[in-house]
C-alpha cells in the first residue's frame, strides 16, 4: 500500500474517531452541560461552579471543574477551535440537528462573511455580567421530588434576567433546525473567545498554495468554512474532500 492510500484512509477514518471522541465527552461533560442550561442559578454558567448551591451538579466536581479550565488554554495553544469540533457536547448537538436543518448556508457571500461577528456579542456580554456585574444568582434552584419537575420549579420561580438567557439560548439552539449550526457559527461565547485566541494554535487543519478556490471542503464543513478561516474547528473533515490535495494537517509555515 502507497504512502497516498494510507493518508487517504487514515482521513476516512478520522470522521469516525471524532464521533467516538464527541461521545466520549458527552458522557463525560454532559450533565455539566446540562445543568448549566436548566438549572445553574447563575446568568454566566460553567465559571462559577464551586460557589453553587446545586449539590447534584457534576460541575462541582473539583478535579472535573479545574481540569477542564486548565485543558481548555492548553487545547488552543496545541489545536486552536478544535475544543468545538471535538470535544465539545453543546457542538455535538448542535452538529446533529444541523444534520436536519433547512439552510446549510455552506456558501461564501457578504451575509456569512458578516455574520461570524455574532460570536462577539455574546462573549462580551458574558463578560460584562461575570466581571462587570459578579455573576449574580437570578434563580432558586429548588428540588422537589424528580428531577423534571425540580427543573419545571426552577423556572417558575426563576428571575426574568435567568428565563431571558435561557429562552434566548434555547431558542438559537432550535434556530439550527432552520439554519445549520447557528449557535456554534453565530452565537456560542466560548466559541467566540477560541475565535479570537486560535491563531496561537501550533497544529492546524490548512489549505496551501495548490488551493484552486473550488469550495469542495465549503460544501462538506458543518460550520459551513474553509480550513484555516473563521469558524474552521480544525475537525478534518474537509481533508478527504480536496480534488488536489491542497489540504494538510499540521504546522503551518509561513
Amino acid at each position: 500500500m502507497s504512502e497516498s492510500d494510507v493518508k487517504l484512509k487514515a482521513r476516512k477514518v478520522l470522521p469516525w474517531i471524532r464521533r467516538a471522541t464527541q461521545a466520549g465527552m458527552l458522557a463525560v461533560l454532559g450533565q455539566w452541560s446540562f445543568y448549566g442550561i436548566f438549572r445553574c442559578p447563575f446568568l454566566v454558567p460553567f465559571v462559577d461552579c464551586q460557589n453553587c448551591p446545586v449539590l447534584t451538579c457534576w460541575g462541582r466536581i473539583t478535579t472535573l471543574f479545574w481540569g477542564f479550565w486548565l485543558f481548555l488554554p492548553l487545547s488552543v495553544i496545541l489545536f486552536g477551535r478544535a475544543f468545538c469540533g471535538w470535544l465539545c457536547p453543546g457542538g455535538l448537538v448542535n452538529q446533529l440537528i444541523g444534520k436536519i436543518a433547512i439552510f446549510k448556508l455552506r456558501t461564501r457571500n457578504r451575509f456569512l462573511k458578516i455574520a461570524p461577528l455574532g460570536l462577539g456579542v455574546g462573549l462580551p456580554a458574558a463578560l460584562v455580567l461575570w466581571l462587570g456585574y459578579h455573576n449574580p444568582r437570578s434563580m432558586v434552584p429548588i428540588r422537589i421530588g424528580e428531577f423534571w419537575n425540580a427543573i419545571r420549579l426552577s423556572f417558575e420561580h426563576a428571575s426574568p434576567f435567568w428565563l431571558t438567557r435561557t429562552f434566548v439560548v434555547l431558542g438559537l439552539v432550535a434556530a439550527g433546525l432552520i439554519v445549520a449550526n447557528l449557535w456554534c457559527r453565530f452565537a456560542c461565547p466560548t466559541g467566540g473567545l477560541l475565535e479570537l485566541v486560535k491563531r496561537i494554535a501550533l497544529f492546524r487543519v490548512f489549505k496551501t498554495s495548490a488551493c484552486n478556490d473550488c469550495d469542495a471542503c465549503l460544501r462538506v464543513c458543518e460550520m459551513g468554512t474553509r480550513p484555516d478561516e473563521v469558524n474552521c474547528t480544525n475537525c478534518g473533515d474537509c481533508l478527504k474532500t480536496c480534488p488536489v490535495d491542497a489540504i494538510q494537517f499540521g504546522r503551518k509555515r509561513k
